[in-house]
């Protein structure tokens, strides 16, 4: 019988202290504790750091601005056999962890991914945005990538999927949607999970700031771009058809590190 998988949980932070606080506090309160929890502070000047470290949680620090970089470092130092990432303003309900750490019970189930539920909205505007922005995405993405995208929110991924393709993402690029550019990467043969059960409370800031829309759908353009064929949907289809779904092999730690890796930032011990 397979053992339980262990689970890391790395959440990039800016200045979010209170925020984060809140996130952490949902963390603790799960009934399946995580293993580990890496935040990566990118930054910040509100003691968001001081917060982490109060919480227990392992502290790194990525000096280069941008999602993907403070994520990359956290998902390089992750110890544990499932890499999960959530943001520093979202809040989990109590049995997240449990359940979402259940599908790695299967050896074909690559990633699990779950929707996000804004909070702060009325009923009408919350309806609304579910459907157009929350749905929308989920919808597009998987008719783009020909399986599930991830959210970054509400994630998690076997460390050997990131070991595999950690030197395609392009964390250095902080106009990239880094979860969009993690589900380009992964190959169309991995399977991902989306369960529409793991709901994930996230803030309504992304839907009421009418100019980071167009940032946002900015960046997912520029995502798309940037991976080249990768993102090239009939191909993907192509391939998922002819090999179907297989498991993600395995990739040594000291072989995937990239020559361009700069030296280890500092870290906080937990």
């Amino acid at each position: 019988m397979q053992s339980p998988p262990t689970v890391s949980v790395v959440i990039p932070v800016l200045d979010d202290a209170e925020q984060l606080a809140a996130c952490l506090a949902s963390l603790a309160a799960q009934t399946r504790q995580p293993d580990e929890v890496i935040v990566v502070d990118n930054g910040s000047s509100d003691g968001s750091a001081e917060v982490a470290m109060a919480a227990g949680a392992t502290v790194l620090h990525e000096p280069r601005r941008g999602i993907g970089a403070a994520s990359g470092l956290g998902y390089d130092r992750a110890t544990s056999t499932v890499i999960a990432r959530v943001d520093s303003d979202t809040e989990l309900p109590p049995d997240w962890l449990a359940r979402a750490s259940s599908w790695f019970e299967d050896p074909l189930v690559t990633a699990v991914t779950g929707p996000g539920r804004f909070r702060g909205l009325g009923p009408v505007a919350g309806l609304f945005w579910d459907v157009a922005y929350m749905r929308a995405y989920f919808f597009l993405m998987t008719g783009a990538l020909a399986r599930p995208p991830l959210f970054g929110s509400n994630m998690l991924m076997r460390r050997s999927a990131w070991l595999a393709i950690r030197h395609r993402v392009h964390r250095e690029d902080a106009m990239v949607h880094d979860d969009v550019d993690l589900s380009i990467q992964f190959d169309p043969t991995w399977r991902t999970v989306f369960d529409t059960r793991l709901v994930a409370s996230v803030p309504a800031t992304p839907v009421q700031d009418p100019w980071g829309l167009v940032v946002r759908t900015r960046k997912a353009g520029r995502t798309m771009w940037r991976s080249g064929m990768r993102a090239f949907s009939p191909g993907r289809i192509m391939r998922r058809a002819l090999v179907g779904t297989r498991p993600v092999p395995a990739v040594r730690r000291s072989a995937a590190r990239a020559p361009s890796d700069r030296p280890e930032p500092t870290t906080v011990p937990r």
